[in-house]
């Protein structure tokens, strides 16, 4: 049962990275298409992460009355829904309204899974989650490209995607019974337990450092993989294609990273982990930095890439440990709303400060984020650990 459930929610993962990429590689072809300016994909994710933001606010509320099995199988579904509806009406102001389900939906289903797999499984999956969203994102840019490259319409992709979706709704659907069984089977369900709300929880010690330590992460690797490519080629002078492959290695090096992460957690706990990724994310930004050769930069990249893989997951997977499992879901949830808000954030606040002086800032703005990262993880270790999963 354990094995099956654990199948079934690395499928949810890598449904979940699927949209997540979509929308980017599909824009150009959206834009023309549409006859819209090509800056308005900005406002779809604003719409989309805000949905994103929110839902994962309310993620365990909705956990704690319903289970994280049903409002996994309603989100997942909700988020079909979205896709669907945009693959069959192509209209910007409509692909507005389709975003906002598609953000409600995606922040659940982040909140819930991280959580529950803290609860219930063990470091090594949580890392190998995390990589399979990676797969997921991976994937969508390569359905899209099929249809593109063969002169038919990005709707295709959309509804393609949606297909997908809804196979795996169903797939949901069938197993709810075991999501109930194991919950029902452990020491702690969420639906027998009592409700913290946001408020309180964020009064807890701890939850504000971790919460910037989020914010901090998705802020350095968003960061990283939106404008690395753009530092290759207009200051260290790389090809387009080249800095295309760089970004590439990064993305290669976060989901590589996090399946081999999975195994050196046998050896190695979560905060050894952390430490070391950060340690390689920090080499790697040098590198960057440096006035070294140009293969060097493109390292330098993987390197961040690398160093990034391990921290994400074990972070989510010490919030039980941290914050007890009765807090869990409520501190995952403001968790993953900083994440959001990071994500949505930063990288654009980045590429104004860019325009106005130089991309060349890149290695600077990094190693500010990364810094943030460093210093809240460490002030956590500092805070007494309220482990009640024994």
């Amino acid at each position: 049962m354990v094995t099956a459930l654990l199948i079934v929610i690395y499928l949810a993962f890598i449904s979940l990275g699927l949209p997540d990429s979509l929308l980017g590689s599909a824009w150009p072809a959206i834009h023309l298409s549409l006859d819209i300016d090509r800056s308005l994909a900005g406002v779809v994710s604003i719409i989309a992460a805000i949905g994103t933001v929110a839902s994962s606010l309310m993620s365990s509320r909705l956990i704690h009355k319903y289970g994280t099995g049903k409002v996994t199988f309603a989100s997942v579904a909700l988020t079909a829904l979205a896709l669907f509806g945009i693959s069959i009406w192509p209209n910007f102001i409509w692909l507005c309204l389709m975003a906002i389900p598609l953000g409600l939906g995606g922040g659940n289903v982040d909140a819930a899974l991280n959580n529950f797999v803290a609860l219930h499984y063990e470091s090594k999956h949580m890392s190998w989650l995390h990589s399979f969203w990676g797969v997921g994102a991976t994937t969508g840019p390569l359905i899209m490209s099929f249809f593109l490259s063969r002169n038919l319409s990005w709707q295709y992709g959309y509804r393609t995607v949606s297909f997908i979706q809804i196979a795996l709704v169903v797939v949901l659907f069938l197993t709810l019974p075991l999501w109930r069984k194991l919950e029902r089977s452990s020491d702690f369900n969420p639906v027998d337990s009592t409700h913290v709300s946001n408020k309180a929880t964020m009064k807890v010690p701890g939850v504000k450092w971790m919460m910037l330590a989020f914010f901090s992460y998705v802020a350095m690797e968003a960061g990283a993989g939106l404008w690395g490519s753009s530092y290759l080629v207009a200051i260290k002078g790389l090809s387009v294609d080249q800095g295309a492959l760089g970004v590439s290695l990064y993305y290669g090096g976060i989901m590589s990273g996090r399946m081999l992460s999975g195994f050196l957690s046998a050896r190695f706990d979560n905060a050894t982990r952390i430490r070391g990724g950060q340690g390689l994310a920090i080499l790697g930004i040098l590198a960057l930095a440096l006035p070294l050769p140009s293969i060097i930069s493109i390292f330098g990249l993987l390197l961040i890439g690398l160093g990034c893989a391990p921290i994400f997951p074990a972070m989510a997977h010490e919030t039980p440990i941290r914050f007890g499992r009765d807090l869990s879901q409520s501190v995952m949830g403001l968790q993953m709303a900083s994440s959001y808000i990071g994500v949505a954030t930063m990288p654009m606040i980045f590429g104004f400060i860019a325009k106005a002086t130089s991309v060349a800032l890149l290695p600077l703005y990094l190693l500010l984020m990364g810094s943030g990262l460093i210093l809240a993880s460490e002030s956590i270790r500092r805070l007494p650990v309220r482990n009640d999963q024994s």
